[in-house]
């Protein structure tokens, strides 16, 4: 009788200390990844390597060449050599919103270049949305992927800052000026 006790008691036990099989599957499923796992081609056919980053803050921006937004791209590069001994900013022209991009890599380099003297990174042209995004933006955009935040892109210059450590801290609309204490205060 003793036995089945002693028996009984170690089995109720080990029941308290097995944890809940869904917190079990959900730690296994959780992905520790960051940013810096990425590379991407840049406009200029280089690469560009995003653990190279790691120690600094990030900014990823979605861009385009005609678009009412067009001219945060003085912002941006005056953010950027403001605050570039802390982070980098990388551009991602794209064309999924009413076709405001357009050109060709070349033709967006150009542009950039002359019209705003761009000398931050920018990545070749990709897709920010829909059955061709680009990965990096569907870990961007996903919580899945992430860990952090579900994000939905509703035009160009959509604005994600990242920490030191490539987790995403923040996403900002189209209409938050770069240089806004809202995003500034990110970089001090």
């Amino acid at each position: 009788m003793y036995k089945i006790i002693l028996l009984g008691v170690t089995i109720s036990a080990f029941a308290f200390v097995i944890p809940n099989n869904n917190i079990v599957q959900q730690a296994l499923s959780f992905k520790t990844v960051s940013i810096h796992q990425f590379k991407v081609d840049g406009l200029d056919g280089n690469t560009i390597d995003f653990s190279k980053f790691k120690g600094k803050k990030i900014m990823v921006v979605n861009t385009a060449s005609k678009c009412g937004y067009t001219p945060q791209y003085e912002f941006l590069e005056k953010l950027y050599k403001q605050y570039s001994d802390k982070m980098v900013i990388v551009g991602f022209p794209a064309n999924n919103f009413g076709q405001q991009e357009p050109g060709t890599n070349s033709d967006i380099k150009e542009f950039c270049t002359k019209n705003y003297g761009v000398t931050f990174p920018m990545a070749a042209k990709v897709s920010v949305k829909g059955d061709d995004i680009a990965p990096i933006y569907k870990w961007l955009t996903s919580k899945d992927q992430n860990g952090v935040m579900d994000a939905d892109i509703k035009w160009n210059f959509t604005k994600f800052v990242l920490d030191e450590n490539g987790v995403l801290l923040a996403k900002f609309d189209s209409k938050v000026d770069p240089m806004s204490d809202e995003i500034t205060k990110f970089f001090k």
